[in-house]
Protein backbone atom coordinates (compact mmCIF):
# COMPACT_ATOMS: atom_id res chain seq x y z
CA UNK A 1 0.00 0.00 0.00
CA UNK A 2 1.31 3.51 -0.80
CA UNK A 3 2.51 5.00 2.12
CA UNK A 4 0.71 8.32 1.69
CA UNK A 5 -2.31 7.00 1.40
CA UNK A 6 -3.96 7.16 4.52
CA UNK A 7 -7.19 4.88 5.65
CA UNK A 8 -9.85 7.56 7.36
CA UNK A 9 -11.10 4.36 9.37
CA UNK A 10 -10.09 1.24 11.05
CA UNK A 11 -13.06 -0.98 10.82
CA UNK A 12 -11.04 -4.24 12.04
CA UNK A 13 -13.32 -5.47 14.69
CA UNK A 14 -11.51 -5.68 17.89
CA UNK A 15 -12.28 -7.28 21.53
CA UNK A 16 -16.00 -8.51 22.11
CA UNK A 17 -16.98 -7.12 18.77
CA UNK A 18 -14.82 -9.42 16.89
CA UNK A 19 -16.12 -12.47 18.98
CA UNK A 20 -19.90 -11.51 18.41
CA UNK A 21 -19.08 -11.18 14.45
CA UNK A 22 -17.35 -14.40 14.18
CA UNK A 23 -20.27 -16.13 15.82
CA UNK A 24 -22.73 -15.03 13.91
CA UNK A 25 -20.87 -15.73 10.61
CA UNK A 26 -20.48 -18.98 11.89
CA UNK A 27 -24.38 -19.90 13.00
CA UNK A 28 -25.43 -18.41 9.68
CA UNK A 29 -22.77 -20.69 7.82
CA UNK A 30 -23.41 -23.84 9.55
CA UNK A 31 -27.08 -23.61 10.40
CA UNK A 32 -28.37 -21.22 6.83
CA UNK A 33 -30.60 -24.38 6.29
CA UNK A 34 -32.92 -23.36 9.40
CA UNK A 35 -32.98 -19.65 7.85
CA UNK A 36 -32.25 -18.81 11.46
CA UNK A 37 -33.96 -15.19 12.45
CA UNK A 38 -31.85 -12.13 13.96
CA UNK A 39 -33.72 -12.63 17.38
CA UNK A 40 -32.75 -16.46 17.44
CA UNK A 41 -28.86 -15.61 16.77
CA UNK A 42 -29.41 -12.31 19.10
CA UNK A 43 -30.66 -15.17 21.98
CA UNK A 44 -28.17 -17.70 21.09
CA UNK A 45 -25.48 -15.06 21.83
CA UNK A 46 -27.68 -13.30 24.78
CA UNK A 47 -27.84 -10.59 22.91
CA UNK A 48 -29.88 -7.26 22.02
CA UNK A 49 -31.21 -8.19 18.67
CA UNK A 50 -30.79 -4.28 18.22
CA UNK A 51 -27.33 -4.02 19.22
CA UNK A 52 -26.51 -7.08 17.36
CA UNK A 53 -27.80 -6.09 14.47
CA UNK A 54 -26.09 -2.39 14.82
CA UNK A 55 -22.72 -4.68 15.53
CA UNK A 56 -22.25 -6.99 12.83
CA UNK A 57 -23.78 -4.07 10.03
CA UNK A 58 -20.92 -2.08 11.02
CA UNK A 59 -18.42 -4.91 11.06
CA UNK A 60 -19.56 -6.65 8.00
CA UNK A 61 -20.91 -4.30 5.88
CA UNK A 62 -24.39 -5.77 5.31
CA UNK A 63 -27.16 -6.85 8.43
CA UNK A 64 -27.47 -10.32 9.60
CA UNK A 65 -30.40 -11.35 7.19
CA UNK A 66 -28.88 -10.11 4.19
CA UNK A 67 -25.21 -12.20 4.99
CA UNK A 68 -28.01 -14.87 5.41
CA UNK A 69 -29.78 -14.57 1.94
CA UNK A 70 -26.25 -14.50 0.42
CA UNK A 71 -25.20 -17.47 2.10
CA UNK A 72 -28.50 -19.24 1.01
CA UNK A 73 -28.13 -18.03 -2.38
CA UNK A 74 -24.37 -19.31 -3.09
CA UNK A 75 -25.56 -22.74 -2.31
CA UNK A 76 -28.90 -22.47 -4.17
CA UNK A 77 -26.69 -21.76 -7.05
CA UNK A 78 -24.46 -24.57 -6.65
CA UNK A 79 -27.28 -27.03 -6.00
CA UNK A 80 -28.83 -26.16 -9.26
CA UNK A 81 -25.93 -25.74 -11.09
CA UNK A 82 -23.12 -27.69 -10.22
CA UNK A 83 -25.13 -30.44 -8.86
CA UNK A 84 -28.10 -30.15 -11.21
CA UNK A 85 -31.10 -30.60 -8.43
CA UNK A 86 -34.49 -29.77 -9.75
CA UNK A 87 -36.01 -26.34 -8.33
CA UNK A 88 -37.98 -27.96 -5.70
CA UNK A 89 -35.60 -30.26 -4.77
CA UNK A 90 -32.65 -27.22 -4.06
CA UNK A 91 -35.36 -25.17 -2.34
CA UNK A 92 -36.13 -27.79 0.48
CA UNK A 93 -32.05 -28.60 0.80
CA UNK A 94 -31.35 -24.47 1.34
CA UNK A 95 -34.48 -24.59 4.26
CA UNK A 96 -36.55 -22.10 1.82
CA UNK A 97 -39.66 -24.26 1.61
CA UNK A 98 -41.80 -22.23 3.70
CA UNK A 99 -42.39 -21.11 7.59
CA UNK A 100 -42.93 -24.27 9.95
CA UNK A 101 -46.87 -24.68 11.24
CA UNK A 102 -48.98 -27.17 13.34
CA UNK A 103 -49.45 -30.00 11.06
CA UNK A 104 -52.22 -29.46 8.42
CA UNK A 105 -54.73 -31.72 9.08
CA UNK A 106 -54.75 -31.81 12.53
CA UNK A 107 -54.86 -35.25 12.92
CA UNK A 108 -56.24 -37.75 15.78
CA UNK A 109 -54.92 -40.88 15.37
CA UNK A 110 -54.80 -44.07 17.59
CA UNK A 111 -52.94 -47.66 17.06
CA UNK A 112 -54.04 -50.85 16.72
CA UNK A 113 -53.00 -53.13 19.45
CA UNK A 114 -50.03 -55.77 18.56
CA UNK A 115 -52.52 -57.70 18.26
CA UNK A 116 -54.81 -56.65 15.83
CA UNK A 117 -52.24 -56.26 13.88
CA UNK A 118 -50.38 -59.39 14.15
CA UNK A 119 -54.00 -60.93 13.30
CA UNK A 120 -53.16 -58.82 9.69
CA UNK A 121 -57.15 -57.66 9.90
CA UNK A 122 -58.96 -60.35 10.34
CA UNK A 123 -62.55 -59.34 11.95
CA UNK A 124 -61.96 -56.00 10.52
CA UNK A 125 -64.26 -54.29 8.44
CA UNK A 126 -62.36 -51.87 5.78
CA UNK A 127 -64.96 -50.18 3.23
CA UNK A 128 -62.84 -48.39 -0.18
CA UNK A 129 -63.50 -46.02 -2.56
CA UNK A 130 -61.91 -44.44 -5.70
CA UNK A 131 -61.47 -40.28 -5.49
CA UNK A 132 -59.93 -37.68 -7.88
CA UNK A 133 -57.96 -36.12 -5.85
CA UNK A 134 -55.02 -33.45 -7.04
CA UNK A 135 -51.99 -36.17 -7.17
CA UNK A 136 -54.09 -38.35 -9.28
CA UNK A 137 -56.88 -40.94 -8.54
CA UNK A 138 -56.95 -41.41 -4.31
CA UNK A 139 -57.74 -45.03 -2.75
CA UNK A 140 -59.42 -44.10 0.25
CA UNK A 141 -59.68 -46.80 3.15
CA UNK A 142 -61.85 -46.35 6.17
CA UNK A 143 -62.89 -48.79 9.26
CA UNK A 144 -65.76 -47.46 11.83
CA UNK A 145 -62.90 -46.50 13.97
CA UNK A 146 -61.20 -43.83 11.15
CA UNK A 147 -59.45 -43.09 8.43
CA UNK A 148 -56.84 -46.18 7.66
CA UNK A 149 -55.64 -45.96 3.75
CA UNK A 150 -54.87 -43.76 1.29
CA UNK A 151 -52.61 -44.62 -1.60
CA UNK A 152 -53.04 -43.19 -4.99
CA UNK A 153 -53.31 -44.73 -8.35
CA UNK A 154 -53.45 -43.26 -12.23
CA UNK A 155 -56.00 -44.46 -14.81
CA UNK A 156 -56.16 -47.78 -15.54
CA UNK A 157 -53.78 -48.64 -12.29
CA UNK A 158 -56.68 -49.07 -9.73
CA UNK A 159 -56.89 -52.61 -9.47
CA UNK A 160 -52.93 -52.48 -9.05
CA UNK A 161 -53.60 -50.16 -6.21
CA UNK A 162 -55.90 -52.10 -4.40
CA UNK A 163 -54.19 -55.46 -4.53
CA UNK A 164 -50.90 -53.62 -3.20
CA UNK A 165 -53.17 -51.93 -0.10
CA UNK A 166 -55.20 -54.88 0.71
CA UNK A 167 -52.05 -57.19 1.06
CA UNK A 168 -51.15 -55.27 4.01
CA UNK A 169 -53.87 -56.85 5.67
CA UNK A 170 -54.91 -59.78 4.13
CA UNK A 171 -57.59 -61.07 6.46
CA UNK A 172 -59.79 -57.84 6.63
CA UNK A 173 -63.08 -57.37 5.24
CA UNK A 174 -63.41 -55.43 2.36
CA UNK A 175 -66.12 -53.29 1.35
CA UNK A 176 -66.19 -51.43 -2.04
CA UNK A 177 -68.03 -48.36 -0.61
CA UNK A 178 -67.10 -45.03 -2.34
CA UNK A 179 -70.57 -43.02 -0.17
CA UNK A 180 -68.41 -43.96 3.06
CA UNK A 181 -65.14 -42.68 1.89
CA UNK A 182 -66.04 -40.00 0.01
CA UNK A 183 -66.28 -37.68 3.46
CA UNK A 184 -62.69 -38.54 4.04
CA UNK A 185 -61.35 -37.79 0.57
CA UNK A 186 -63.39 -34.15 0.92
CA UNK A 187 -61.33 -33.58 3.99
CA UNK A 188 -58.11 -34.58 2.95
CA UNK A 189 -57.71 -33.02 -0.66
CA UNK A 190 -59.82 -29.04 0.45
CA UNK A 191 -57.75 -27.13 2.73
CA UNK A 192 -60.87 -25.27 3.63
CA UNK A 193 -61.66 -28.18 5.53
CA UNK A 194 -58.56 -28.21 7.88
CA UNK A 195 -60.19 -27.01 11.21
CA UNK A 196 -58.69 -28.04 14.89
CA UNK A 197 -62.24 -28.05 15.82
CA UNK A 198 -62.68 -31.05 13.83
CA UNK A 199 -60.31 -33.43 13.46
CA UNK A 200 -59.40 -36.04 11.15
CA UNK A 201 -59.80 -39.88 13.20
CA UNK A 202 -57.09 -42.01 11.68
CA UNK A 203 -56.08 -45.39 12.56
CA UNK A 204 -52.64 -46.70 12.26
CA UNK A 205 -52.37 -50.26 11.41
CA UNK A 206 -48.63 -51.92 11.72
CA UNK A 207 -46.00 -52.42 14.10
CA UNK A 208 -44.61 -50.56 17.04
CA UNK A 209 -41.84 -49.58 15.54
CA UNK A 210 -43.68 -48.74 12.49
CA UNK A 211 -46.18 -46.23 14.51
CA UNK A 212 -43.72 -44.78 16.54
CA UNK A 213 -42.21 -43.47 12.95
CA UNK A 214 -45.44 -42.69 11.36
CA UNK A 215 -46.34 -40.36 14.92
CA UNK A 216 -42.88 -38.65 14.20
CA UNK A 217 -43.77 -37.95 10.14
CA UNK A 218 -47.23 -36.03 12.15
CA UNK A 219 -44.75 -34.00 13.54
CA UNK A 220 -43.68 -32.35 10.17
CA UNK A 221 -45.35 -28.96 9.20
CA UNK A 222 -46.47 -28.00 5.78
CA UNK A 223 -43.97 -26.99 3.63
CA UNK A 224 -41.00 -28.30 5.71
CA UNK A 225 -38.64 -31.78 5.20
CA UNK A 226 -36.97 -33.70 7.52
CA UNK A 227 -34.33 -36.10 6.97
CA UNK A 228 -34.97 -39.86 7.50
CA UNK A 229 -32.19 -39.62 10.28
CA UNK A 230 -34.09 -36.67 12.14
CA UNK A 231 -37.23 -39.23 12.34
CA UNK A 232 -34.61 -41.41 13.57
CA UNK A 233 -33.46 -39.38 15.97
CA UNK A 234 -36.80 -37.96 17.36
CA UNK A 235 -38.04 -41.71 17.75
CA UNK A 236 -34.60 -42.22 19.87
CA UNK A 237 -33.30 -44.71 17.49
CA UNK A 238 -30.17 -42.97 16.07
CA UNK A 239 -28.90 -45.63 13.96
CA UNK A 240 -31.70 -47.08 13.07
CA UNK A 241 -32.14 -44.94 9.61
CA UNK A 242 -32.41 -47.70 7.14
CA UNK A 243 -34.98 -48.91 9.70
CA UNK A 244 -37.00 -45.79 9.60
CA UNK A 245 -36.93 -45.59 6.12
CA UNK A 246 -38.49 -48.89 5.40
CA UNK A 247 -41.33 -48.03 7.52
CA UNK A 248 -41.36 -44.75 5.86
CA UNK A 249 -42.32 -46.65 3.17
CA UNK A 250 -44.78 -48.61 4.49
CA UNK A 251 -46.77 -45.97 5.32
CA UNK A 252 -50.56 -46.89 4.94
CA UNK A 253 -51.88 -43.09 4.96
CA UNK A 254 -50.07 -41.43 2.32
CA UNK A 255 -49.96 -37.40 2.05
CA UNK A 256 -52.04 -37.44 5.50
CA UNK A 257 -49.13 -38.83 7.48
CA UNK A 258 -47.03 -36.86 5.21
CA UNK A 259 -44.13 -39.33 4.26
CA UNK A 260 -43.53 -37.26 1.44
CA UNK A 261 -42.09 -34.43 3.73
CA UNK A 262 -39.13 -37.41 4.61
CA UNK A 263 -36.23 -36.46 2.56
CA UNK A 264 -32.60 -38.55 2.16
CA UNK A 265 -29.66 -37.19 3.82
CA UNK A 266 -28.02 -34.58 1.46
CA UNK A 267 -31.50 -33.61 0.44
CA UNK A 268 -32.46 -35.66 -2.20
CA UNK A 269 -36.11 -36.36 -2.81
CA UNK A 270 -34.48 -40.27 -2.64
CA UNK A 271 -37.94 -42.59 -3.39
CA UNK A 272 -41.59 -42.77 -2.84
CA UNK A 273 -43.99 -45.74 -2.99
CA UNK A 274 -46.02 -43.74 -5.13
CA UNK A 275 -43.33 -42.06 -7.96
CA UNK A 276 -41.21 -39.41 -7.43
CA UNK A 277 -43.22 -37.21 -9.90
CA UNK A 278 -46.09 -37.41 -7.47
CA UNK A 279 -44.04 -36.41 -4.24
CA UNK A 280 -42.78 -33.48 -6.21
CA UNK A 281 -46.03 -32.68 -6.84
CA UNK A 282 -47.31 -33.05 -2.96
CA UNK A 283 -44.43 -30.49 -2.10
CA UNK A 284 -44.88 -28.06 -4.63
CA UNK A 285 -49.03 -27.77 -3.79
CA UNK A 286 -48.07 -27.70 -0.24
CA UNK A 287 -45.68 -24.87 -0.99
CA UNK A 288 -48.32 -22.74 -1.99
CA UNK A 289 -50.09 -23.41 0.77
CA UNK A 290 -48.08 -22.05 3.23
Amino acid sequence: MNANIMLKEDITPVGSDYETVRQVIEILTVEYRDQPSLETIAAKLSQSPTQLQKTFTRWAGLSPKAFLQAVTLDHAKRLLGQERLPLLEASIEVGMSGPGRLHDLFVTHEAMSPGEWKAKGAGLQIRYGFHPSPFGLALIMSTDRGLAGCAFADAGEEKACFEDMSRRWPNADYIEDSTATAPYASRIFDPAKWKSEQPLRVVLLGTDFQVRVWQSLLKIPLGKAVTYSHVANDIGQPTASRAVGAAIGANPISFVVPCHRAVGKSGALTGYHWGLTRKRAMLGWETGKV
